[in-house]
């Protein structure tokens, strides 16, 4: 891990911050599950967020992306806050889709955000679609979004991604490898150890990245950005790592043999974070306990508004459901 000359020191620290407010808000959520106050199932990144806060730190502010299950780094670095996260996990009716929906299954596409659909893999013709709308209106965007390893088999991702190389669209792939689709261990989804290979079939670059070194996954997501950018079509990025959690928090991980468990808990991205900024005399105890202390109020805080807020009225339950037509039926 080097420190990059595109970004400052105050980047630096932005990312440290990110990576950190997202680990904490999903041990929070989980907390929050495991007291019965939120209900929802919980899908936390541990050990992957560097993924999530790298990409979403290259993307430019007219881009879109769409996070999916393990992406709340990406809201967050887009700009959604800790409060929106608990109200759409609780249901309230303050929530972003007003009590609607309880994972954050949101968008808010003025900060470039597309909901996601839960079924993995379908966000990648969506997104496709994204990606022809801004090349047909001649706006200088690109569109990115994420699956796992084991949504790398299924149709929506080959359909999606041949449209997207065929009209080379500026579409960004990210894989997030994280060796297990749910308790399906890799090797027994697909007879390839490195999934970047699949980009061959469609003529565009495959790029392989360690996915718990931010500032790696921050620069090949730029490159991959800048590329599209500039007219020369998709890319497909895999980013190595490893769900250090079960699927979600109602999954004890016991199918994960423990020696690779611990192998990977070395290479922790904010622990490697966290050394690097030390090394460089960038962080400090006192810095690394304002960070905290920052966090701890922002999520407190959120956390109180999102208790105190009220649940939706019954008679909401179906508005804002059916699009009216022009007619205003």
């Amino acid at each position: 891990m080097t420190l990059p000359e595109s970004l400052n020191t105050e980047d630096l620290l932005k990312l440290y911050y990110y990576l950190k407010l997202n680990r904490s808000l999903e041990d929070r959520l989980a907390a929050l599950y495991r007291q019965a106050i939120i209900t929802a199932t919980v899908f936390t990144s541990r050990g992957q967020e560097a993924i999530s806060v790298g990409s979403a730190y290259a993307l430019g502010p007219d881009d879109f992306v769409s996070p999916l299950t393990r992406n709340i780094g990406t809201m967050l670095v887009r700009g959604i806050q800790p409060r929106d996260i608990f109200t759409q996990y609780m249901g309230k009716a303050t929530s972003p889709t007003g009590g609607k929906e309880r994972i954050h299954y949101f968008g808010d596409l003025s900060k470039g955000i597309v909901a996601s659909l839960s079924i993995l893999g379908d966000m990648v013709p969506v997104m496709a679609g994204m990606a022809l709308a801004a090349k047909i209106q001649g706006r200088p965007c690109v569109a990115l979004t994420y699956i796992g390893e084991g949504a790398a088999s299924t149709g929506d991702f080959h359909e999606g991604m041949n449209l997207a190389s065929v009209l080379q669209l500026p579409f960004v792939l990210i894989i997030e490898n994280n060796r297990y689709a749910y308790s399906t261990p890799a090797s027994r989804a697909a007879a390839i150890d490195d999934f970047a290979l699949r980009a061959r079939c469609y003529g565009i670059p495959g790029r392989i990245v360690d996915g718990n070194d931010v500032l790696a996954v921050y620069a090949e997501t730029r490159d991959a950005l800048e590329r599209a950018r500039s007219g020369l079509g998709p890319s497909i990025i895999e980013a190595k790592t490893m769900r250090m959690h079960g699927h979600s928090d109602a999954d004890a991980p016991w199918y994960v043999p423990k020696d690779e468990f611990e192998d990977w808990q070395r290479r922790d991205p904010l622990d490697r974070f966290e050394r690097l900024l030390r090394d460089a005399n960038l962080l400090d105890d006192t810095s690394r306990a304002a960070v905290e202390s920052r966090i701890s109020d922002e999520i407190e805080s959120d956390l109180r508004y999102a208790l105190d807020s009220p649940f939706p009225a019954p008679e909401t339950a179906i508005q804002a459901v059916y699009a009216k037509t022009l007619s205003g039926g």
